[in-house]
């Protein structure tokens, strides 16, 4: 059996690239063309639970990334997907508008809390792919004032990212407790990401 010296990593995610080195795994990106309307993707559907979304939009963005790799005619290897989502209180949080939105997010996260859910998916050289691997962390807040989350906000870190925080940045002085998975609340758990891949005969 054939197998493959790199995937391709169907994300713009700095956070995730950088945790694929950390693994010493070597990829190529594979990102939407101009014309794709990849934000269509993440749309949510009407009373879907956050387990099903994360899934579900996992599963539509490998589909997209195997038929973006057949157009491009590129080399046959494996293709890594991902989506993160913060939930709490049944809601999906997803990226904010802009700086008001996301101390709106926060401010339903502090003196509480949250999970942050990471479904991932291999698209194997062959086209299969599996059903996507769901990694769940549970994250506490401190209870944080509303100037202290719009300082935050202001610094611009939370805009492009799941509930309005990235857990390796500047919101670490929010965070109290964390139970799970730190890899997988950045947005790639690496040991399932490890278990995909081996599978998928990337060599690492």
């Amino acid at each position: 059996m054939p197998t493959y010296p790199f995937v391709y990593l169907a994300s713009q995610s700095p956070r995730r690239q950088e945790l694929l080195r950390q693994l010493g795994v070597q990829y190529e990106l594979l990102l939407p063309r101009p014309d794709e309307d990849a934000e269509a993707l993440e749309a949510e559907l009407p009373g879907e639970s956050a387990d099903a979304y994360v899934q579900r939009v996992c599963v539509l963005k490998a589909q997209a990334a195997r038929a973006r790799l057949l157009a491009a005619d590129k080399r046959a290897a494996p293709i890594l997907v991902a989506d993160t989502t913060v939930t709490v209180d049944g809601l999906i949080l997803g990226k904010p508008l802009h700086e008001e939105d996301a101390v709106a997010m926060l401010e339903r996260l502090v003196g509480r809390e949250h999970e942050v859910l990471t479904a991932l998916a291999v698209v194997h050289a062959d086209g299969a792919l599996a059903e996507p691997a769901l990694s769940r962390s549970t994250v506490r807040f401190a209870s944080v004032g509303r100037a202290a989350l719009q300082r935050y906000a202001a610094s611009g870190e939370p805009l492009g990212k799941a509930g309005a925080y990235g857990v390796q940045g500047r919101a670490a002085e929010f965070i109290e407790r964390i139970d799970g998975s730190y890899s997988g609340i950045m947005g790639l758990p690496l040991y399932e990401t490890a278990a995909l891949l081996r599978v998928a005969r990337v060599e690492f």
